[in-house]
């Protein structure tokens, strides 16, 4: 399995809107991200700086992103 980088809330954004999501509310300190045609939402914690904690950043690409870590490294690559 392919090992993740640590990344900022800021970072996993910035991918998540490439990839179609666009910013729907803000509650709190959480960032909601709706993709239009799929209808999937992302929920990320937006904390001043901070890296998101590895499990965290692995259930938001697998499970709200709905694509594999292999995927999400390939599109961090791009950047």
């Amino acid at each position: 399995m392919p090992k993740l980088p640590a990344l900022t809330a800021k970072e996993l954004v910035r991918v998540l809107k490439r990839t179609g999501f666009q910013e729907d509310r803000q509650k709190g300190s959480h960032l909601i991200l709706i993709h239009p045609t799929t209808k999937r939402r992302a929920v990320v914690p937006v904390h001043a700086g901070r890296t998101l904690k590895l499990p965290l950043l692995r259930t938001i690409i697998e499970k709200d992103m709905g694509i594999t870590v292999a995927e999400f490294l390939r599109l961090l690559k791009r950047h």
